[in-house]
């Protein structure tokens, strides 16, 4: 059911991709905002995103509950964003590339410690505001 003044579809068109950072908590204390700005400049920039579109997580993680390689450093970093299907390679390649370069000019954490997953699921596999993505007509375009 719409609100008033909005269509069933208007309703729908602010859906992005859902980032989840997980992080010591030391790393995203420091670096939470600079993280979220890189990440969502980096969405916008290849995947299209209107700026007002923002959806994220942090997770901070403490002492033996976050077990990685030492060579991955203190400011060790794994984001994942969930996105619905249909962006092409050449969108997700320029992505993972937007990310690294950004997050290393806005807070300094190196490439070498940042590890990024992108999962594409089709939109019937999504819920959102009470109905099935497959049955809403999107804001944005997901085939770039």
């Amino acid at each position: 059911m719409a609100l008033e003044g909005e269509s069933r579809d208007d309703r729908f068109e602010d859906q992005m991709a859902q980032v989840v950072v997980y992080a010591r908590r030391a790393t995203i204390n420091r670096h939470r905002g600079a993280l979220s700005g890189a990440i969502h400049g980096a969405i916008m920039r290849a995947l299209a995103y209107p700026p007002e579109k923002r959806f994220q997580r942090f997770i901070a993680v403490d002492g033996p509950d976050f077990v990685y390689p030492e060579d991955r450093g203190d400011a060790y970093t794994i984001i994942e964003i969930s996105m619905f299907e249909g962006r092409s390679d050449e969108a997700k390649r320029a992505l993972i590339a937007e990310l690294f370069v950004r997050i290393e000019a806005e807070t300094g954490i190196a490439p070498q410690s940042v590890e990024i997953t992108l999962t594409e699921t089709p939109k019937v596999n999504w819920g959102i505001r009470g109905a099935n993505a497959a049955d809403l007509t999107l804001g944005y375009r997901v085939d770039v």
